[in-house]
């Protein structure tokens, strides 16, 4: 397997801990450090973890030769900065999303990882569940013939009330967009990799549904609290709580995705429904271990994950016999496989996870969502 990898990660939020969590199941690779704003927190991680070294600085843990990779799990407004500073600094970049907060940002990132010759990912993680790459392999091989027409969506309820409010919400600290930054470009990433055609057009309309919300005064309101205070200030809002989205695709094909994070008891509800000439697969995040079939002339199919009854490469994905569910977690996982076999084999085979230039892509895509809704009309990516 060769020498063993050294990993850093830059956060201590949810997608942090769970960074780190998954390093830790991951072999050949060591969760070496953390760095925080606080160096107290950063110490009691790494003790509880069992790392090797805490920070409260980035240039300290870049200035760091042992450590191979960096796993950016910072809020939005940081990773243009971020991931420069770690490209520039010779070292492996795996960023949360967005890549940057633009896409003029997300394209310098793109090219400056290509002339360094580093191995550049983005946490894209979903397409990396064991029946999204069944999907993948039934639509590139055409066992149900073309695809027509796509639809979908993801949904969340975590902004439902005008008293949720988080960093999220602060366009200094998320950027412009949300709902469809946030999980939209979730949707965005894994229909194109199934169908294997990127996004081309897009026609939105897109709706802030509490133009003013209760930011709590003390403490810090973390995505997905469900903490209340009577210590509040009004603060207006100005990135979109919902929307729904027209897109058509390289070949032609067509569909309709909605976002959401204000539908009351949707809690991760990512889904596709893609139309081809002779059947329908159909899949839902909340319930990843089946793929549905739809057929006109004979029974639909419910294939339930079963590496038995897979195919080749959505085998690979699947790490437990049938009946063993997988969920989150290990497609998280996935992405960590093959990120790191890249890193291995220093980008020469094959990447199936997000790069850069999926992330700047998708970036392309938000900024012209954006545009689209606010001009009423459809937008070129």
């Amino acid at each position: 397997m060769g020498k063993m990898i050294r990993a850093a990660v830059i956060g201590t939020g949810f997608s942090a801990m769970a960074h780190l969590e998954t390093l830790k199941r991951l072999p050949g690779v060591e969760a070496a450090a953390i760095v925080s704003r606080s160096f107290e927190k950063a110490e009691e991680i790494a003790a509880e973890y069992r790392l090797a070294f805490a920070y409260d600085s980035i240039d300290e843990l870049l200035h760091n030769p042992e450590i191979d990779v960096v796993h950016n799990c910072t809020p939005n407004v940081l990773h243009y900065e971020l991931n420069k500073k770690i490209l520039l600094a010779g070292k492996h970049v795996l960023s949360e999303k967005p890549l940057a907060l633009n896409s003029e940002e997300s394209e310098e990132l793109l090219e400056l990882a290509r002339s360094k010759n580093l191995v550049h990912g983005v946490c894209f993680n979903y397409r990396h569940y064991p029946m999204i790459e069944e999907a993948r392999v039934k639509v590139s091989s055409h066992s149900y013939g073309k695809p027509h027409l796509i639809g979908g969506g993801y949904l969340q309820d975590w902004c439902l009330y005008d008293t949720d409010y988080s960093w999220r919400m602060d366009p200094d600290l998320n950027g412009r967009s949300r709902a469809v930054a946030d999980i939209g470009s979730h949707w965005c990433d894994t229909v194109q990799h199934v169908l294997g055609q990127r996004i081309v057009r897009v026609c939105a309309d897109l709706s802030i549904v509490h133009p003013m919300r209760k930011k709590p005064l003390e403490g810090d309101s973390s995505t997905f609290s469900n903490e209340e205070t009577d210590r509040y200030e009004e603060v207006q809002i100005h990135s979109e709580d919902a929307g729904n989205v027209l897109v058509q695709f390289e070949d032609g094909s067509k569909g309709m995705f909605s976002v959401s994070q204000v539908t009351a008891g949707k809690k991760n509800h990512l889904h596709f429904t893609i139309s081809l000439s002779d059947g329908t697969l159909e899949w839902d995040q909340e319930n990843p271990n089946q793929l549905w079939i739809g057929k006109r002339s004979e029974a639909n199919q419910l294939l339930m994950k079963d590496p038995g009854l897979l195919t080749d490469s959505a085998r690979t994905y699947a790490h437990y016999p049938g009946g063993h569910q997988e969920g989150w977690p290990d497609c998280l996982k996935n992405l960590m496989i093959s990120f790191y076999d890249s890193v291995r084999d220093s980008g020469m085979g094959k990447q199936d996870f997000a790069t850069f230039e999926d992330g700047h892509y998708n970036m392309k895509i938000v900024d012209a969502i954006l545009r689209s809704s606010g001009e009423e009309r459809w937008v070129e990516v």
